[in-house]
């Protein structure tokens, strides 16, 4: 598989949307990904919004984002608990900076616009925070998923399958360019 032994860095808090985290953390790891679950802190047991566990492999302050090709950000009402954290504005600036993939889902987009990294760029997101993309300079679109460069957006859980292949599909030609 063209993406064994890579890595890729997930943020997680409290009430992320199960499916949002779980559907692409499981393509991933199918495709060979090491997937780094990073929350508040390591070790640590969060709760999506109906209840599914996933347990933190470290904390924020723990990483580097020298060490991962990619960068996911699920949606729910965590990505407004993430974006008031230093180390996860930081983490997402420098994915940013080194034109790494970041993928971000629903309300995920929250994160990037809080990193001040959405402006010029199209993107889509749950319709509820259109505006607040907008209004950081992004062009949204209704669509499934939207792919801007280096960042990879998509809307809600029916868009999981589109959106989960997309960001496998951004990081294996990501993995390919660094081989050269």
């Amino acid at each position: 598989m063209a993406l064994t032994g890579t890595k890729v860095l997930a943020f997680v808090d409290e009430e992320f949307e199960d499916l949002e985290m779980w559907y692409p953390v499981l393509r991933l790891r199918e495709s060979g990904v090491v997937v780094d679950i990073v929350g508040p802190k390591a070790k640590t047991v969060y709760h999506g919004k109906y209840g599914v566990p996933i347990t933190t492999d470290y904390a924020f302050d723990e990483v580097k984002s020298s060490d991962y090709i990619g960068l996911y950000v699920p949606g729910g009402w965590a990505p407004d608990k993430l974006r008031r954290f230093a180390d996860v504005i930081r983490l997402t600036q420098e994915f940013h900076a080194d034109v790494k993939p970041i993928a971000q889902i629903c309300h995920a987009g929250w994160v990037l616009i809080s990193a001040k990294i959405v402006n010029g760029y199209t993107m889509t997101s749950t319709p509820g925070i259109r505006d607040d993309l907008e209004n950081a300079g992004a062009t949204w679109l209704d669509e499934e998923v939207v792919v801007d460069r280096n960042i990879i957006s998509g809307r809600r859980p029916p868009d999981l399958p589109a959106f989960s292949k997309r960001f496998v599909d951004e990081l294996i030609q990501y993995n390919k360019g660094q081989a050269k």
